[in-house]
C-alpha cells in the first residue's frame, strides 16, 4: 500500500535502517493608522520583511490543537516554497496525520479522512545536505525509501533527535531528510499527537488538519 511505502520511507531506519522609539510614538502611529482607512489597508498589503521571506511562519491547526512552524528558507528554499506552495492553495486542509510512532515521528500532508492519497506536484530537489538536522521538534519531508529526490507534499515532525534521518552521504540510504523548520509553538500538541493510540500506524482517533495557514 503506497501509505506504508511513505512511511517507512521515515521511520525505515528506527527499526532498521523598525519600529518607532518609544511608546508615544507607536501609539500616535497606531491611532492615525487607525483613522486613516487607506494607512490601514497599506499596512494589510504591506511587503514582508526580509526575515519574514527567510523564516516565515505556519500554524498548523488540527482537532487536537495547534501548533506554529518557523521555515528556513535561507537553508531548504526548495523545500519551503513547495511547502508553502501546497499551503497557499489550502492543499493541506482536511487531510490527516496518518503516521504515528510514538516517541520517534507524527506524520501527514498526503491523505484524506477516507485514506485516499491526494494528487500532488512533481517532486522536489532533496535539501537533505543543509546541514539541519532531524532534532526534536523539527519538520522534515518525507520521500519513498528508493528515490533520493521524490518529496511532494507529506512532512512529518521529530518527536526526538533523530539524527540517524541526518544527511550522510550521496547513496539513497544515507541521503536522508530535509529538516526545513520547527515548531516553535505548540510542540505539546505534536507530543499528544504523538501518544495517540494506533492501529498498523494509523491513529485510532482520526487526527485531522483542519487548515494550514500562514502567520502574518
Amino acid at each position: 500500500m503506497r501509505m506504508a511505502v511513505w512511511f517507512l520511507a521515515v521511520i525505515g531506519c528506527s527499526t532498521m535502517l523598525l519600529g518607532c522609539s518609544s511608546e508615544s510614538a507607536e501609539t500616535t502611529t497606531a491611532a492615525l493608522d487607525a483613522s486613516n482607512p487607506a494607512s490601514t489597508a497599506r499596512s494589510e498589503h504591506r511587503q514582508p520583511t526580509r526575515e519574514e521571506q527567510l523564516h516565515p511562519k505556519v500554524v498548523v491547526a488540527t482537532n487536537q490543537g495547534q501548533f506554529t512552524l518557523q521555515l528556513n528558507a535561507e537553508k531548504a528554499p526548495i523545500t519551503v516554497a513547495n511547502f508553502l506552495e501546497y499551503v497557499d492553495r489550502g492543499f493541506y486542509n482536511g487531510t490527516i496525520i496518518h503516521q504515528v510512532s510514538a516517541g520517534y515521528v507524527v506524520q501527514g500532508g498526503g491523505y484524506t479522512e477516507s485514506l485516499e492519497e491526494k494528487p500532488t506536484g512533481p517532486a522536489i530537489r532533496n535539501e537533505a545536505h543543509n546541514g539541519l538536522s532531524n532534532r526534536r521538534g523539527t519538520i522534515a519531508m518525507a520521500r519513498a525509501a528508493d528515490l533520493i529526490d521524490s518529496s511532494t507534499s507529506q512532512f512529518f515532525v521529530n518527536l526526538s533527535d533523530n539524527t540517524t534521518l541526518d544527511h550522510k552521504n550521496t547513496e539513497v540510504d544515507g541521503y536522508g531528510y530535509c529538516v526545513f523548520g520547527e515548531v516553535v509553538e505548540g510542540l505539546e500538541t505534536v507530543d499528544q499527537i504523538g501518544k495517540s493510540p494506533v492501529e498498523e500506524g494509523k491513529p485510532v482517533n482520526t487526527v485531522r488538519i483542519e487548515s494550514v495557514r500562514r502567520l502574518r
